[in-house]
């Protein structure tokens, strides 16, 4: 069977409000949302430990009673001109 009455039309002026409607609604919605979670990561505390700057990830070297370094020293490229020494 088919529809009693296909004026489309009319049934595109019926529906031009509510789905008009419906739309603003969700652009409602989706601006609530944002705002909200723009709000609470403006208003969160800090993370535990962010009193101090990270460089991006890399651990500070560790030193000694002393102050001299626990890492292994690093090789000198040799200077312009010389040859490096055989080992």
């Amino acid at each position: 069977m088919s529809a009693p009455q296909t004026n489309l039309e009319k049934q595109k002026r019926r529906h031009k409000g509510p789905l008009i409607g419906m739309a603003a609604v969700v652009l409602f919605g989706v601006g609530l949302i944002g705002y909200w979670l723009i709000e609470e990561s403006a208003m969160s505390e800090n993370p535990v430990g962010s009193d101090t700057e990270q460089d991006g990830g890399t651990a500070p070297t560790p030193t000694t009673a002393e102050g001299a370094s626990e890492s292994a020293p690093v090789a000198q490229p040799p200077a312009a001109g010389q040859q490096p020494a055989a080992d």
